[in-house]
């Protein structure tokens, strides 16, 4: 296991350092083409991915990260939503935006291997913690469904406030540095502001998401690998359906039904098991149904009437 632990560990760093110092050295808009692009790529890459350890590993083990990977995939979505919010907020250039969010994975990956270890040790150690995690899921399923949305706000991130603790932020954009030179003081850029936005906030969403793969396996790597080509695949995808967010509103009450499948799985692990191929099933089919019905039944524009004298 140690083995496969550093090739994931190089391969990913390789993709990343391809990805920044050659795809990403030139700042510029990302076109839906190019998007599409990486975004089938990484989704390749994950389908190989589970082709090795089915080969090398077992046949549970590659069930459990094609689950994991649907699950994290699927979940992590809702980020997208944040992330376009958080641009328009402040008002990033779009050729920056493909540099912000890579930076942003890179702290939200470091982050999110944080979380996973702590979650699993928990797991591990007191098994009833299995329980609230249950019964959390749960609880965000009915808010998903009752309409209750989270709110953020990048001018509370505690990401920024430390970093101004250390050094003031500058009001403007240079280019797309993270650092800048004002009057022979040291500055953060706007630039540095969102990257710290990004990957904190990605872990407040992984709240949700990753006690939802600890429901189908503690196998740490298991539990990080499918984690980390989720996110890297949802950073091309931003390109391609940041202007169409909306396509797919059904999703969200599939997202739920899937929260809460995953919730009571947690909650009967002592009483049944529920077959991992089982699980994927059920949770592939939620997806599917909740895109075809959000074809099926667009949602409805707010009907304009013009005012009567």
């Amino acid at each position: 296991m140690t083995l496969w632990w550093i090739i994931f560990a190089v391969f990913i760093f390789a993709m990343l350092t391809l990805d920044l110092g050659v795809f990403s050295r030139r700042a510029h808009a990302v076109k839906i083409k190019e998007s599409l692009y990486w975004t089938s790529f990484w989704i390749v890459l994950a389908l190989l991915f589970c082709t090795g350890i089915y080969s090398f590993y077992s046949h549970q083990k590659a069930l459990e990260f094609l689950t994991g990977y649907l699950i994290e995939y699927s979940l992590s979505i809702d980020n997208l939503f944040v992330f376009l919010l958080f641009f328009r907020y402040f008002s990033v250039p779009v050729e920056y935006e493909q540099k912000a969010l890579i930076w942003g994975i890179i702290i939200a990956l470091i982050a999110r291997g944080i979380f996973i270890f702590t979650g699993i040790a928990l797991i591990n150690n007191f098994h009833w913690v299995i329980y609230i995690f249950g019964c959390f899921l749960i609880f965000t399923a009915i808010q998903i469904v009752r309409g209750t949305e989270q709110d953020v706000h990048p001018e509370k991130n505690i990401a920024i406030k430390l970093l101004r603790m250390f050094m003031p932020v500058s009001h403007e954009y240079s280019g797309h540095k993270f650092i800048t030179i004002i009057k022979r003081k040291r500055y953060a850029t706007p630039l540095l502001v969102v990257v710290l936005v990004l990957g904190t906030t990605d872990v407040f969403f992984a709240v949700d998401s990753i006690p939802a793969v600890l429901a189908i396996t503690t196998d740490p790597f298991i539990v990080y690998t499918s984690n980390v080509f989720a996110v890297l695949g949802l950073r091309s995808l931003f390109f391609a359906i940041s202007g169409l967010m909306k396509l797919f509103h059904h999703l969200q009450y599939g997202l739920a039904v899937i929260l809460g499948f995953v919730g009571i799985k947690m909650l009967i692990t002592d009483f049944y098991k529920i077959n991992i191929g089982v699980s994927l099933t059920v949770i592939a089919s939620i997806i599917v149904l909740s895109v075809i019905a959000s074809l099926i039944w667009p949602k409805k524009l707010p009907s304009i009437t013009a005012d009567k004298k």
